[in-house]
């Protein structure tokens, strides 16, 4: 099974767009999630540390530049959604990516209290 380190950057980046309210709170996250070729077309504009700051986790062994680098993405590339978080906490929780879980349920009550969710 793979491994996963948290992103800290990518949590740096989620906070950021949580307080500048860049957030969805309903949505389907299989809809939402980006897709292969949404990804594609976003690094042809981007760099791929642009792109690393949309996913939670880092696969280690992965190289850099390359997308098995990057997991636990928690946006559409625009901005954060809630289903998306609560998405992360599942699957690392069902994986025992414990690191990875608690940074996405921060990042989660974060954004609940920003939205004013109790």
């Amino acid at each position: 099974m793979a491994r996963y380190a948290v992103n800290a950057a990518a949590v740096t980046h989620a906070r950021r767009l949580i307080d500048a309210r860049q957030y969805v709170l309903d949505s389907d996250w299989g809809e939402v999630q980006p897709r292969a070729e949404a990804e594609n077309a976003y690094l042809e504009r981007h760099s791929w540390e642009e792109y690393a700051a949309w996913h939670l986790g880092l696969t280690e062994g992965a190289r850099d530049g390359t997308k098995a680098r990057y997991a636990f993405a928690y946006g559409d590339l625009r901005r954060v959604h809630r289903s998306g978080l609560i998405a992360c906490v599942y699957r690392a929780s069902e994986w025992r990516h414990k690191a990875v879980e608690l940074a996405a349920h921060d990042l989660l009550q974060r954004l609940d209290q920003m939205a004013g969710i109790d």
